[in-house]
């Protein structure tokens, strides 16, 4: 399996460290709100990555934490007057029945910072005692980066570039406000930001940074040093960067062996913004009728290291790549014929794609090509589809969409003249047979006819409506 490692920036030759089993950390959300769909695009990249070492016959524990401190967390539990926890569980719940939606599967574990406050508080005091860390006089703790000679190494920042000594005291987690300096590791008490949430600690009452959080579940879970660490582009600087700094100067040991980062989404062509109105949620979508297989297909069309450009547009077209898909499944599994096809080739293009970090673009199109390949030659005679479906299950396990489609009830008059169709054609009874698809398609169905019968499913709505 061949990965491009963000810090290495190349293609590498993957393999887990220990035994087969491949140890890989992944940044969960903020539990502050819902997951937009940029969110979710990262985290559709990393469910990819999951079934393709599981798929390649590795295992893997895999571990994605769910931040439940910071700024966010505690504004908005003090804003609505509850606990922490009674703040966050709500879209805990919420972004787990969206990774449900899209077909993600369940990580190993779920940990959330503040089932880890001891471990935080031993780690920081280490950093301490080591001198990487030091306190200041309003009860913070702050990482001082000098005193780590390979930070930059992951985002490819010079130590130059960083204006090393200008710390900047701010009380932000937010990646578009943290200082490119020393970075806080515990936030000192204050109340009238932090309410009645704190911690007690060696250092005063307070917090622990969203850096620290990170080091310190994953370092729980998986060792000092494992295999792969994830996460969007806008998680490298600073957060990986601190999370590499904090761990390898307490452990001294290398923190992660492989870095992997999808790339940003964007909405038709702009970044996504509220003011801007192209702000979506995976629950938005699904009440414009869009199906969380539908996004999911739309992720993994697109390379995870390329930017993203979702459109509405886009979506419909998956709509209809996944129709033609539905109907070809249908029409397998009532073929009874005995002519084995050949279908090597197609299972080496696929696995050759998904080998060569992760090309869903070409693994598409191999989906497709084999689809036509077949289509054709069952136009031609009655051929054995046992061989065909195992291949598709096959691909299933990493795509998680070619047999998620819920099954259509369909009236049975619809059924009963369908039927009445294929026999109809088959006796060349075309008027008869043109009878029936007027009715089918007047019920809001469509016909598509085959050797093996007629098929019909309900029509799909192709408008464009965003």
């Amino acid at each position: 399996m061949e990965i491009f490692d963000t810090k290495q920036r190349k293609k590498v030759t993957f393999s887990p460290e220990k035994n087969n089993t491949v140890r890989m950390y992944t940044c969960g959300p903020t539990i502050y709100n819902y997951a937009h769909i940029g969110n979710l695009r990262t985290f559709v990249f990393e469910d990819l990555l999951r079934r393709t070492i599981k798929f390649l016959g590795m295992d893997i524990f895999h571990v994605m934490n769910l931040t439940d401190i910071d700024d966010k967390t505690i504004k908005g539990a003090l804003e609505k007057g509850v606990s922490l926890k009674e703040y966050t569980e709500p879209y805990e719940q919420a972004f787990l029945e969206d990774l449900k939606t899209l077909s993600v599967e369940k990580a190993e574990k779920y940990p959330k910072a503040t089932e880890f406050i001891p471990e935080m508080i031993k780690m920081i005091s280490e950093l301490i005692d080591k001198g990487n860390a030091y306190r200041t006089d309003d009860g913070d703790v702050f990482f001082r980066i000098h005193s780590f000679d390979d930070y930059g190494a992951l985002s490819h920042l010079k130590m130059d570039d960083l204006e090393v000594g200008k710390s900047t005291r701010i009380d932000s987690d937010e990646y578009e406000k943290e200082a490119a300096t020393d970075f806080v590791l515990w936030k000192g008490y204050k109340k009238e930001r932090d309410g009645d949430i704190y911690w007690e600690s060696p250092f005063g009452k307070g917090r622990p940074g969203w850096h620290i959080e990170c080091s310190c579940m994953s370092m729980h879970y998986l060792g000092e040093t494992f295999d792969l660490h994830t996460g969007g582009v806008d998680n490298i600087f600073p957060h990986h960067e601190n999370e590499i700094a904090q761990s390898e100067a307490c452990s001294g040991k290398t923190f992660v062996r492989h870095w992997m980062h999808s790339e940003h989404l964007l909405v038709e062509g702009k970044k996504m913004s509220k003011s801007l109105g192209n702000f979506y949620t995976l629950r938005d979508l699904i009440n414009k009728g869009y199906s969380g297989r539908e996004v999911r297909a739309l992720f993994l069309s697109s390379h995870y290291r390329t930017q993203l450009n979702f459109t509405f547009d886009g979506l419909l077209a998956i709509r209809k790549s996944l129709s033609r898909l539905d109907i070809f499944i249908e029409r397998i599994s009532e073929s009874k014929g005995e002519v084995v096809l050949e279908t090597e080739s197609f299972e080496k293009q696929f696995l050759e794609a998904v080998q060569d970090d992760l090309n869903t673009p070409v693994a598409f199109a191999v989906l497709f090509d084999f689809i036509r390949y077949i289509n054709g030659r069952m136009d031609e005679q009655d051929i054995d589809t046992k061989n065909i479906v195992i291949l598709l299950e096959k691909w299933e396990n990493v795509f998680g969409f070619i047999f998620t489609k819920e099954k259509e009830e369909i009236e049975t008059s619809i059924l009963e003249a369908a039927e009445k169709r294929f026999l109809a054609r088959k006796e060349k009874d075309y008027t008869l047979a043109d009878t029936m698809r007027k009715l089918i398609e007047a019920a809001g169905y469509t016909v598509e006819d085959t050797k093996e019968k007629c098929l019909v499913r309900k029509k799909e709505n192709y408008a464009s409506d965003k």
